[in-house]
């Protein structure tokens, strides 16, 4: 097979670059591990800032997400039994966030390809990326119960952590940083509508809860715990009695309780892998980095480097310059070390760390009491939240 840029995985990354290559006149093939009923159904992200948001309506894929998605104008803050909301419009001149899962995406996305765009072809495994020096990089993968190989100009690997496409960069050459946080999140989906019309960040000292939405009918919340918990190890009643614990407010407020349909546990880990380009090997998404779901970002970074990567092509073809190609990691790094940065700072904000001391702990409940006393702090996590703007 032949074809100008090969992409491997069919995640939001590598299905919203196919389309702005489609649109941009520039041949794709991409090709995914999975099948297509299981890239449908994963669950992942459910934020996207302002930014993605205008990339998918100018890109022609979201009209689904402008008629069920929902904005969301700002976020709530509870710490010591007090509430704070963030205002995103008043303090970043009128930016937002949608609530629309990845799912939800990757279905639009998908449709779209299969109807208008180039190859999509589901069970393919990529097993190795080869040649990325050269003019003409070879992606090796099955499909069908056969070996094939991709020969492209330029591979973009939207593979994730455990892809092929990052071991195409020598060891030599890489530089990791890392951090593993000792705690993870119990994440579960209620068939219950949500208790507040916006999202909820709690700082508790028995740990941090977040109260979320995947619908007006379905919740989705998480809890803290211990890194290496088994979710099933947690009753539905006990997991509704520590997040109303850990919700509670000095007011009215209360919790709605409704059937757990889902129960799982993420890790939390922040991780930055350098270079980002290696030949004509471009890597994107968690491919490249990961940030603990505090800031909402893994998505939206991912967006964002595939939005870098389709211009910098187009500036290509258009000049016949590889000045952005070669741009291409730096460009990244740039606004992944802001979201890393942003994403640290809201999981150290609000989460219990198991090894704080008293004074510690004393110093989470004034920061936050800045950031609900201080428009300049305010404005720096509103900012931060709806999205760092894509060079």
């Amino acid at each position: 097979m032949r074809s100008t840029v090969g992409i491997i995985g069919a995640g939001p990354a590598g299905l919203l670059l196919a389309r702005l290559l489609h649109n941009a006149g520039i041949e794709s093939v991409v090709l995914e591990s999975r099948g297509r009923a299981y890239v449908e159904q994963r669950q992942r992200a459910g934020i996207l800032e302002q930014g993605t948001v205008d990339v998918l309506r100018a890109a022609g894929a979201a009209e689904r997400m402008d008629r069920e998605g929902l904005r969301h104008d700002g976020i709530e803050l509870r710490f010591a039994g007090g509430r704070h909301r963030v205002d995103f419009p008043a303090l970043t001149g009128g930016r937002s966030v949608m609530v629309y899962a990845q799912t939800e995406v990757c279905k639009d996305l998908i449709a779209l390809q299969l109807k208008e765009g180039g190859p999509l072809l589901f069970e393919a495994e990529a097993l190795a990326v080869e040649a990325a020096e050269s003019e003409r990089p070879r992606i090796r993968f099955t499909h069908e119960g056969r070996e094939d190989v991709l020969t492209c100009d330029y591979v973009v690997g939207c593979d994730g952590f455990w892809g092929v496409a990052r071991k195409a960069v020598p060891a030599e050459l890489s530089r990791v940083f890392e951090r593993t946080y000792p705690f993870g999140w119990l994440g579960i989906l209620a068939d219950v509508p949500p208790s507040h019309d916006e999202l909820v960040y709690a700082r508790h000292d028995r740990g941090f809860a977040l109260l979320s939405m995947r619908s007006p009918a379905v919740s989705r919340l998480y809890l803290q715990v211990p890194q290496g918990t088994d979710a099933q190890a947690w009753s539905d009643e006990e997991i509704w009695d520590e997040l109303e614990r850990r919700f509670a407010t000095d007011d009215d407020w209360r919790l709605e309780r409704g059937p757990i349909t889902s129960k799982t546990v993420t890790p939390m880990r922040s991780y930055v892998h350098e270079p980002m380009r290696h030949g004509r090997v471009f890597l994107a998404g968690d491919a490249a980095h990961i940030v603990p779901p505090t800031g909402a970002k893994g998505l939206n970074l991912a967006v964002g480097d595939v939005v870098t990567f389709a211009r910098a092509l187009a500036y290509e073809r258009e000049t016949g310059s590889d000045e952005l190609l070669d741009a291409y990691s730096a460009t990244c790094l740039r606004r992944v070390w802001q979201a890393e940065r942003f994403s640290y700072d809201m999981t150290t904000l609000l989460h219990s760390d198991p090894a704080a001391t008293p004074f510690e702990e004393r110093l989470q409940l004034a920061r936050l009491e800045r950031i609900a006393g201080s428009r300049a702090a305010e404005t720096d996590l509103a900012e931060g939240y709806t999205g760092f703007p894509l060079e």
